[in-house]
């Protein structure tokens, strides 16, 4: 983006709510420019303008003028009718980053696999979101929808759960009035009172369980990974069907997951 288009952004402009406060044209354009090309990347594309303007919570006018710069440049290509994909520079940059991931995430990831048989998630906090970055596929003869990149909610998931049960207090208040907590499953908490005691046994315990909170028939435990400074960077889980493998039997291998995610801590 050049300048005259950066100087052209307000500095406090608050498109899609809650995402005031900032403080220079600059960081707002540079802000306004990696929503859209987030929006882009999403799984599902190539995506219209219309629903990259709402998934980055940009002006439609800024969000064309951001996505013709990210054309011009490789990031972004115009594919069918007017869909905006994936450009070349994005997926060489995509390559480069995989392949400089620590070889020990793939390692112990495919540890607790084995040790477990079951489907293992990482994933990652940005937030409202959590993201799948990586997934070992179990030895059952079936897979589940869950795919790397997909964004899931965090009152509905066992990563999202154990991300929620270490952060400030205020945080999570925040993030429950910002979402409001949707029901996706007849399982699902969507009340503040029944998630603060969710987050509460979770902490006490050491790790979450989606029962079927997310999505019917799959049952998780997860627990966060946790930065320097002591506050949740993502997750793993471990993800089951609740007609194969019971509470008890997916309980068991807490000890394990808290394993995974204590060595995986100092990789992220």
């Amino acid at each position: 983006m050049s300048t005259e288009e950066a100087a052209e952004e307000p500095a406090e402009e608050t498109a899609g709510g809650g995402r005031g406060g900032r403080t220079s044209a600059a960081g707002s354009a540079l802000e306004k420019s990696l929503r859209v090309l987030e929006a882009v990347a999403a799984p599902g594309g190539p995506h219209r303008l219309t629903d990259v303007t709402a998934a980055a919570a940009v002006p439609k006018s800024s969000t064309f003028r951001i996505l013709a710069s990210l054309v011009e440049q490789g990031f972004v290509r115009v594919e069918g009718e007017s869909r905006y994909g994936v450009g070349p520079r994005l997926r060489e940059l995509s390559a480069l980053v995989g392949g400089g991931e620590p070889a020990g995430i793939g390692r112990i990831l495919g540890e607790l696999q084995r040790a477990t048989g079951q489907t293992v998630h990482l994933a990652l906090h940005s937030g409202e979101t959590i993201t799948y970055i990586r997934k070992v596929e179990g030895d059952q003869p079936f897979h589940t929808a869950s795919r790397i990149g997909m964004r899931m909610p965090l009152h509905t998931t066992a990563i999202g759960k154990s991300v929620l049960a270490h952060l400030p207090a205020g945080e999570v208040r925040a993030l429950v009035r910002a979402t409001g907590l949707p029901r996706r499953t007849p399982h699902t908490l969507t009340t503040a009172q029944a998630l603060q005691a969710e987050l509460t046994a979770v902490r006490s315990r050491g790790f979450a369980l989606d029962d079927e909170e997310n999505e019917p028939s799959i049952r998780c435990i997860g627990a966060a990974v946790l930065g320097p400074d002591g506050r949740p960077v993502g997750g793993v889980s471990i993800t089951t069907v609740t007609f194969l493998v019971s509470r008890t039997e997916l309980e068991a291998y807490a000890p394990a997951l808290r394993a995974a995610t204590e060595a995986l801590a100092p990789l992220l």
